[in-house]
């Protein structure tokens, strides 16, 4: 069932489907690292957020919504207003053609991430999976 995006229920069914996938988790085995969306107010979404994803060896350890960027250390933070999130996450825009135009920001170690493209691209099945077009564009 597809949730609002973002929400705490958001990342907790994407916690549930990133744990319950069989490809998800074989693809991701040898991925180390920890994700931070920073999605910029545009459109309906009038506020700054920030969900914080724990991703280790196929597995999501750990999700949160945080009061600031601060808040925790991350290997990647992934930087885009909220209508660029939700063109990636409704599958609108490839998110490797979201990077590579800069809808998409990633500050973090783009070899690593170029390296695992087939992770990215599953942990992007697995989020549009669970997400709503609730707000609108």
């Amino acid at each position: 069932m597809a949730t609002i995006f973002p929400s705490q229920e958001w990342l907790g069914t994407l916690m549930e489907k990133l744990n319950t996938d069989a490809k998800y988790a074989q693809t991701a085995r040898n991925w180390e690292g920890d994700l931070m969306f920073v999605i910029q107010p545009s459109g309906a979404l009038e506020e700054e957020t920030y969900l914080f994803i724990s991703l280790w060896h196929g597995e999501c350890k750990d999700i949160a919504m945080l009061e600031s960027e601060e808040e925790k250390e991350v290997a990647f933070k992934l930087i885009a207003k909220y209508d660029n999130f939700l063109d990636v996450l409704l599958g609108k825009i490839d998110p490797m053609q979201a990077m590579i135009t800069r809808k998409l920001q990633v500050k973090g170690s783009m070899p690593y991430m170029m390296r695992n493209v087939p992770t990215v691209l599953e942990f992007v099945r697995c989020a549009r999976e669970v997400t709503d077009d609730h707000l609108g564009k």
